[in-house]
């Protein structure tokens, strides 16, 4: 039973490792691929995010304004990806940086534990929106727009993707989510899809309000 693991865990090893190579963008390398294949514990990861808790509050549900993201029910995959993208100088967030840090949150270990432990947290129902409602064309044409460009990688209901590391996007903050969309379209995200830039490279400020806007209300 043992061998088996181990050859099933290696052979998870590598096609973590060729999905890496495969994209510039997905670099994150060795520790990534630590962090996803080891066993984790929920109660070590609870007592880790006490660290995270800070800024993104308890609940991880981030703030309404922007400033920080809401964390609960986002893809463990994508949130590995992101801090050892952050830690290893891949993105650049220099508060997150120092929290992300080995002496500050621990090693590949901490970080499946903590990942595993936000990904079962429920979700804000009341995350922050954008102005515009159900009914209003604004409305109607960032539906439009995310249903032309968005669903491919980030599903219908803005699910995203875990093994392909496409993030849940549905209840993200409107503000926050603003602008991240805004430095990806700019090239301003080091660790962005490059396959995202060019999609959305085109698009107008108003553009990025509406289909902001209506991901921002998806339920």
């Amino acid at each position: 039973m043992k061998n088996k693991l181990v050859v099933s865990l290696t052979a998870l090893a590598a096609g973590l490792a060729f999905a890496a190579s495969a994209g510039a963008w997905n670099e994150g390398g060795g520790e990534q691929i630590g962090a996803l294949i080891l066993p984790t514990n929920l109660e070590d990861g609870q007592e880790v995010y006490k660290i995270c808790a800070e800024c993104h509050l308890p609940q991880a549900w981030g703030t309404k304004e922007g400033t920080f993201p809401q964390l609960a029910g986002q893809h463990r995959e994508v949130l590995i990806k992101q801090l050892v993208d952050i830690r290893s100088g891949n993105r650049d967030n220099s508060i997150m940086y120092h929290f992300s840090k080995p002496e500050t949150i621990g090693d590949e270990q901490a970080l499946a534990d903590v990942v595993a432990y936000i990904s079962t947290l429920p979700m804000n129902p009341d995350n922050g929106k954008g102005e515009w409602t159900k009914g209003t064309s604004e409305f109607s044409q960032g539906k439009k727009l995310y249903e032309d460009n968005c669903v491919k990688c980030h599903g219908t209901y803005g699910e995203g993707k875990a093994k392909d590391f496409y993030p849940r996007i549905q209840g993200q903050h409107y503000k926050y989510m603003l602008r991240q969309f805004k430095w990806i379209r700019d090239d301003k995200r080091r660790n962005a899809n490059p396959d995202m830039v060019e999609q959305i490279k085109g698009f107008s400020d108003k553009d990025m309000q509406m289909i902001v806007n209506y991901v921002s209300r998806i339920r």
